[in-house]
């Protein structure tokens, strides 16, 4: 018997009261990208593989360079990291 998947999008909104304020997901981006994410921050050398800590509705919440330091952050905030594919 043959599966089917069914594909739903779900709004910011929506995944910020599923996730009720103690999710969020780790993402890894490319320094040159992470301006437009953290306007604060200061220039960094291009092609450096970076680590952004999001919040359940897709809120950006910490940039590192160690996936390790965004998930202690996740866990020092007492936030439970899911995988997003």
């Amino acid at each position: 018997m043959a599966q089917h998947t069914i594909q739903q999008a779900i709004s910011p909104e929506a995944l910020a009261i599923l996730g009720g304020g103690e999710i969020a997901y780790v993402r890894t981006i490319r320094s040159e990208d992470a301006r437009a994410m953290f306007p604060q921050v200061p220039a960094i050398a291009p092609g450096i593989t970076l680590f952004t800590l999001h919040a359940a509705d897709g809120t950006p919440m910490m940039l590192t360079d160690s996936r390790e330091a965004a998930l202690a952050n996740a866990a020092e905030h007492e936030l439970v990291t899911v995988s997003v594919h």
